[in-house]
């Protein structure tokens, strides 16, 4: 068994302390590996810069790490993002620092794609407006609601991205009998794991045209940023709904609003907001239009939660950590910024150096 009393030396910080409390399994791996991070819950840049400046690692989930922090952190070597996506951390000024970027990429793809699935069939079966009629005693206007409902094995469903959840996501549509479309920013990649699952490759504009359930897998970059706005979502077929479990800011959330009153879409499924901040301590009714119409089933972005993916997500960041610590690269697939000289030299990722089922 491999000695890790070495990194016990090592500054390590774990922000979002209070908001995504350390869990008895991350402690765990925290044991395992000798690991002593402090645990702290601070938001702002200047609350956060006294707490990391002098770190070797750091862990975060929601936080922002912008600019004024990564700045400031003069020896870390590796930030570790527990989960996926990594639009509020400064890649850019992490990579000219020498800083390894790093996240767990698959620990929720199957949550994500069960996730986009139960808001699709609760669209689809009008569950929102069924529950309000169900708790009003309204039959007869239930029944007149429910009979404009599609077979779903009649629908077909269009992926916005095509990467790992977009895939889980069209193999369980393909098991409801629908027709599955997607796009993304690549047309010449390959095709044969889209082939493979019965996925037709089309442009962004039939897509929109075409779907009757628009689903979004993307990231959110400069590029992606409100890539659904009012001309986008103008294509979209009419009476069709949009579901979004990647990043809120895809969508322009005021022209979606506008869209669903206006019923060119029949509905919207969203777990994911530009304007809506469920990563706070604040709990409180959100003062939203959103909120305010009845044709859409909203989750506090949940979609990533398992148990499962929990754990996942935890061995992944901190395997990530101790790879650097060690002097070692983590899992290719698991660096943001593949392009860093990091700041001290570190060997080849080595499949043995977590021993047995480390991934």
């Amino acid at each position: 068994m491999r000695n890790w009393s070495y990194l016990e030396k090592c500054r390590i910080v774990r922000l979002n302390a209070s908001l995504f409390p350390v869990s008895e399994f991350e402690a765990s791996l925290y044991e395992e590996f000798n690991l002593r991070p402090v645990q702290v819950e601070a938001n702002s840049p200047g609350e956060i810069v006294p707490h990391v400046e002098n770190c070797d690692a750091l862990f975060a989930i929601s936080v922002s790490l912008p600019e004024s922090v990564i700045s400031s952190l003069s020896r870390c070597r590796v930030i570790s993002r527990l989960g996926t996506g990594t639009d509020k951390i400064d890649v850019d000024m992490a990579t000219r620092k020498g800083i390894l970027v790093t996240n767990v990429p698959y620990f929720c793809v199957e949550e994500q794609a069960d996730h986009t699935m139960a808001l699709m069939l609760a669209l689809a079966r009008k569950l929102p407006q069924m529950a309000r009629a169900m708790a009003e005693g309204a039959w007869s206007h239930s029944k007149r609601q429910s009979r404009t409902n599609q077979r779903l094995s009649t629908q077909t469903l269009g992926l916005i991205g095509f990467g790992n959840s977009a895939k889980a996501t069209a193999e369980r549509a393909r098991g409801f009998g629908m027709r599955v479309i997607a796009t993304r920013r690549n047309m010449k990649a390959p095709r044969r794991e889209a082939d493979d699952l019965g996925v037709e490759m089309v442009s962004l504009d039939r897509l929109l045209a075409e779907s009757d359930y628009v689903s979004l897998h993307l990231p959110l970059n400069s590029e992606t940023y409100h890539m659904l706005d009012e001309v986008e979502l103008s294509k979209m077929k009419p009476g069709a709904c949009l579901i979004n479990t990647s990043r809120g800011a895809l969508v322009d959330e005021m022209a979606l609003v506008n869209t669903l009153r206006e019923g060119r879409l029949s509905g919207a499924g969203l777990d994911t907001f530009e304007k809506i901040d469920p990563f706070t301590e604040d709990e409180a009714p959100p003062d939203h239009p959103l909120l305010e119409l009845d044709n859409v089933v909203l989750t506090p972005h949940v979609g990533a939660y398992s148990v499962q993916a929990s754990q996942d997500v935890s061995r992944g960041g901190v395997q990530n950590v101790v790879s650097v610590l060690s002097g070692n690269m983590p899992l290719a697939e698991n660096i943001v910024n593949p392009t860093v000289t990091p700041r001290f030299p570190l060997a080849d990722y080595d499949s043995k150096f977590f021993g047995d089922g480390a991934h």
